[in-house]
């Protein structure tokens, strides 16, 4: 066994070890936990895997445009600019995203729709303004959509404008017609238009109006509707509090979401102005209930987003190098924190050294002796991470499995300008969760 595996092998056992002084005592006659939803996350054990495949993670809406829809737009409403078409899980129902000529390039609207194009309900009211179009989500079982909204700024010259009669308007006197010599009749001039025909009620459909006395806030704040778009609601009211992300429980029972402060977001706004970059929002975890009852989860920040477990029991965030993990199912919640430096920075020792061997081995013999370690290193102490260029925070998180964590390790920086985005050193982690051999089951609501 290689120096490299004792050493890993050596930080499971330290990490089981440091998770077990935290769980329950046995108890007599207790058979352990049956599920892995019946296990807090305080007594959960792991086996770390570093430099895997990308998981496989199957997408939950269609954010394919609905030709139907594109089409009403096209025809009926010239004046609006549709932005996307989300269509929910079930394929039964469609949400159009879209703003009027004159809102800001920030602020949109919703509308339902059937599949077949035909407009259902306006979502959204006039006053308000929905923000982050890409975190829009359906419910998986289809039965609701979730999404942000704050109050709109009206332009000042809309809101200022009034109607003001001319002083010295006067009437028009009407035309003499022209009749016809032979007829008798007025003559009407080609580039005269005819008589408009109107349409009798039942041959126009009646336009759905938007909706009124909706609550609405000046920051950010998640919404719930149901499929139709009707029984529209704040779930959050907290103003102050921007909600920058959510996503939901595999259950649609509640919402995993962050949110930060407004004088938070600001700040993180200059300091990328002056550096040329894009803002990455950061902010503090927290659970949302269909009811609006809320929970934050921890107070540190993070621009990793969350993700839930598939039987919906916990919710993983990561934090540097640190992943924790949150009951969701149970009466009595814990958590448990997974630092993982040390794994990563073995791993990124090693995935330096293979890279520096396939970059500069260029010998046919296979039994050649590796590349000594850099500054000669000792190999019997953890590596210095200033000297491992693939060694990075966590930036990614996947849960494809109750028992299977997957994380990815990357350096990125967003720049104004798209084709100046780096992102490097991209690497695929994953963590296999079990019980702790004395692992007390959590009774689950």
């Amino acid at each position: 066994m290689s120096i490299s595996s004792k050493l890993c092998a050596s930080l499971l056992i330290a990490a089981v070890l440091a998770l077990s002084s935290c769980g329950g005592e046995d108890m007599p006659g207790d058979t352990g936990p049956r599920t892995m939803r019946e296990v807090p996350s305080v007594a959960l054990s792991y086996r770390y895997e570093g430099d895997v495949s990308a998981p496989s993670v199957a997408e939950t809406q269609s954010y394919d445009r609905n030709a139907q829809v594109q089409a009403d737009f096209d025809n009926n409403r010239t004046a609006e600019i549709l932005e996307r078409t989300i269509t929910s899980p079930d394929k039964q129902h469609v949400f159009a995203v879209y703003r009027k000529l004159g809102d800001q390039g920030t602020d949109f609207r919703l509308d339902s729709y059937s599949t077949e194009g035909k407009l259902v309900r306006k979502v959204t009211s006039d006053s308000m303004a929905v923000r982050f179009p890409d975190t829009i989500t359906w419910a998986p079982d289809s039965s609701s959509l979730a999404f942000v909204a704050m109050l709109r700024e009206m332009p000042i010259e809309t809101a200022q404008a009034s109607p003001s009669p001319s002083p010295s308007a006067s009437p028009t006197p009407s035309e003499t017609p022209v009749l016809d010599a032979v007829t008798g009749e007025p003559i009407r001039e080609a580039n005269t238009a005819a008589p408009a025909v109107e349409a009798s009620p039942s041959q126009v459909e009646p336009t759905p109006s938007a909706p009124t006395g909706i609550l609405t806030f000046r920051t950010e704040q998640i919404y719930i509707c149901n499929a139709e778009g009707g029984s529209l609601k704040a779930v959050t009211q907290n103003e102050g509090l921007i909600y920058f992300y959510y996503v939901w429980a595999p259950d649609s029972s509640m919402l995993a979401a962050l949110a930060t402060t407004h004088r938070e977001w600001r700040y993180l706004e200059i300091l990328a102005e002056g550096k040329g970059e894009k803002m990455i929002p950061i902010g503090r975890l927290r659970f949302v209930e269909k009811n609006g009852r809320e929970r934050r989860l921890d107070d540190n920040l993070t621009a990793v987003h969350p993700v839930w477990s598939p039987d919906s029991a916990k919710v993983a965030a990561g934090f540097g190098t640190q992943l924790r993990i949150y009951d969701a199912a149970v009466i009595s919640p814990t958590q448990a924190a997974i630092p993982l430096k040390n794994q990563l920075l073995i791993s990124s020792q090693q995935y330096d050294r293979d890279q520096a061997r396939l970059g500069q081995n260029t010998s046919t013999d296979a039994n050649a002796a590796p590349p000594a370690p850099a500054n000669n290193e000792p190999l019997t102490t953890l590596p210095d991470e200033k000297l491992l260029v693939s060694f990075n925070p966590i930036v990614e998180l996947a849960w494809t499995a109750d028992n299977l964590v997957y994380f990815r390790t990357a350096y990125i920086k967003r720049m104004k300008l798209e084709t100046d985005n780096v992102t490097s050193f991209a690497r695929w982690h994953r963590l296999i969760l079990s019980p702790q051999a004395a692992a007390v089951p959590n009774k689950a609501r």
